[in-house]
């Protein structure tokens, strides 16, 4: 993803989390069971923390372009959507179908992290044979 389609995203997974996390709290926990809702904040969890991440990702494609910040953002977007989305699923309609949905996301989320941390490094090499 290019900075501009990772703060969309981000925005876009900031405004849902925080609809999501409202709903889920002044609606969803009225109807739900504790085991139901600990599956939406979990879901809210990774949401939260990994679209922060995206946009800091967004933050030093401004300044570096990388093709590992690029997959990482993939990736960590790609996650929110399998992991965070498949709780939800799972928490509101009790398909139990989802959990193997979950794991996959998981999956991407270690990616993006693995990726990042490449990109990371080689921003550091890169910047030691310039002095």
């Amino acid at each position: 993803m290019r900075s501009r389609a990772m703060l969309v995203f981000a925005a876009i997974s900031g405004l849902a989390f925080v609809a999501l996390g409202a709903f889920g709290t002044h609606i969803l926990s009225q109807s739900l069971g504790e085991r139901e809702m600990s599956w939406l904040r979990t879901g809210l969890e990774y949401q939260a923390f990994h679209t922060l991440a995206i946009m800091a990702l967004a933050s030093a494609m401004q300044r570096n372009v990388s093709l590992w910040f690029y997959w990482s953002g993939v990736l960590l977007a790609l996650g929110i959507v399998l992991f965070s989305g498949s709780l939800y699923c799972l928490a509101m309609s009790h398909l139990h179908l989802w959990v193997y949905i979950t794991p996959i996301g998981g999956l991407c989320f270690i990616a993006g992290w693995i990726l990042m941390l490449i990109g990371a490094l080689r921003l550091k090499n890169k910047a030691n044979r310039h002095e």
